[in-house]
């Protein structure tokens, strides 16, 4: 039953796209089958797995053994949902086509990567899922949008290349699948070249994700993006690369070992060179963009603590929560930053002002999101980002070591994310009424398009309520 998460989005944009059906309607219906069904298998999964794996045959295993993968398929149907009905709203002028075809080929890649045991078609279906990035950009995107496009599909070109070298070197000699390297491992069959399989994992799959200095295609390519697009990739499909490293590191962790020292320099420049850009920003989209790839700083420092201890649950449970958050946070704000600007036709800070007399439940929920970006106690950020600062002390003895560094210089960000972050606030919905938003009837507070709503209110509920409970998310560990 697995196969039917990846196969119904197919199918769905193949009748959007080629048998014209109503793109609307199609995509909405698949994004309920997805999440019920998605629900349902992480609840059964364990209880009968039998019913879920190894469709397909050997060339393409479909598993949800790992728990990691079970937060990732859990974000990707909640985002996945809340993107389709974000764009779904019968009160507006009806939607291109490709702006629903679009959320639901980047989910299908997402999901068949996130459940691929097999490494090659965990590659291949990451790759299903950034073609529509690179079209959407190039046909629908803002600003430069040109070259935007070929800017992400220069860096992402690279970051695949690296990364198929590393998984074809590591396939050649430990097998192709991860079950089958870690029969490998466990049989003492040793890696050779393990450095350099390493850091090429780390080049390609921190590319993928903007790991600092290779990050500055992100906030232009999430800028320049129609939002249904913004709201996957930033949400969804960034947190492929983060899985993999995670997946690959008890497996061959002595791969990881010579790179930490380095990785711990790249991710303090993730959050701190980043976080300065990011209050710097003059436009609301380059913010939002900026902020995540400030915040994948922390997820890196999780993998950092992980390699550095070896084995560390804390640092894998804090990051897989923090995932989790960042998805829906990030998908929020890019959701509430393309609702702004079509009310207000524009995204300069400086033009905006005053927007919360107008529209007072947008200044709400914005706040929310922007709390929960924050990291504020009672959103599902806080807990993640705290059990990764956590981690980064587990096993600490007395002694700092450059983990412990790094943590502490790390901490800093969350001052950073709270200027930007309330400034922008401040900028958007205080202070007097500017001439943009003097365009907006106050009427337009209750006027939300219905699909709108319920993908904001859907989005809230899912970060409070992961934020009160989330052992919702961290009972996949087990104890």
């Amino acid at each position: 039953m697995l196969i039917w998460l990846i196969l119904v989005p197919l199918i769905a944009s193949g009748l959007i796209g080629i048998c014209k059906s109503p793109a609307r309607i199609t995509a909405v219906l698949s994004a309920i089958f997805t999440l019920l069904m998605g629900i349902l298998a992480l609840v059964t999964f364990d209880t009968n797995p039998s019913l879920w794996t190894h469709f397909l045959g050997e060339e393409l295993q479909l598993t949800m053994a790992a728990p990691l993968s079970k937060v990732m398929i859990l974000l990707t149907i909640l985002v996945t949902f809340g993107t389709v009905f974000g764009v779904a709203s019968p009160k507006n002028v009806p939607a291109a086509p490709s702006l629903y075809i679009a959320p639901l080929l980047i989910s299908a890649g997402a999901t068949g990567a996130f459940l691929s045991d097999n490494i090659m078609s965990f590659f291949a279906f990451h790759e299903l899922a950034l073609i529509p990035t690179f079209v959407m950009i190039g046909l629908y995107g803002r600003g430069d949008k040109r070259t935007t496009a070929w800017r992400i599909t220069l860096y992402l070109g690279f970051a695949s290349m690296v990364l198929l070298s590393a998984l074809l070197l590591l396939g050649n000699q430990l097998g192709y699948s991860f079950s089958d390297i870690a029969k490998s491992v466990e049989a003492g069959k040793t890696l050779q070249n393990s450095c350099l399989i390493g850091g090429l994992l780390i080049l390609g799959f921190g590319t993928l994700v903007s790991l600092f200095p290779f990050h500055s295609w992100a906030a232009p390519a999430y800028a320049s993006a129609p939002t249904p697009v913004s709201m996957m990739h930033a949400g969804v499909l960034k947190k492929f690369g983060l899985y993999g490293l995670f997946m690959f590191q008890p497996l061959i962790p002595s791969a990881f070992e010579p790179w930490n020292n380095w990785l711990l320099v790249l991710l303090v420049g993730n959050v701190l060179w980043v976080g300065y850009v990011t209050v710097n920003q003059k436009r609301l989209d380059l913010l939002l963009g900026n902020s995540s790839v400030m915040h994948m700083g922390y997820l890196f420092l999780a993998f950092a603590a992980l390699i550095s201890s070896g084995s560390n649950p804390i640092a894998v449970k804090g990051a897989a929560l923090l995932m989790l958050a960042h998805g829906l946070s990030i998908a929020l704000l890019f959701l509430l930053c393309g609702y702004i600007e079509t009310k207000t036709h524009t995204l300069e800070l400086g033009a905006l002002g005053g927007l919360g007399c107008k529209l007072p439940k947008l200044a709400f929920v914005f706040g929310l999101a922007a709390m929960a970006s924050i990291g504020l106690p009672g959103f599902a950020n806080f807990p993640g980002e705290f059990m990764v600062f956590v981690s980064g002390f587990s096993g600490f003895k007395g002694s700092f070591g450059c983990v412990q560094i790094a943590t502490i210089l790390c901490l800093w960000g969350l001052v950073i994310s709270a200027v930007y972050m309330l400034r922008a606030y401040r900028d958007i919905f205080q202070g007097e009424l500017s001439k943009s938003c003097e365009r907006v009837e106050t009427a337009a507070c209750c006027s939300c398009p219905s699909g709108n709503r319920l993908a904001i209110v859907f989005l809230v509920v899912a970060l409070v309520l992961f934020g009160f409970v989330p052992n919702i998310v961290l009972c996949f560990f087990g104890n």
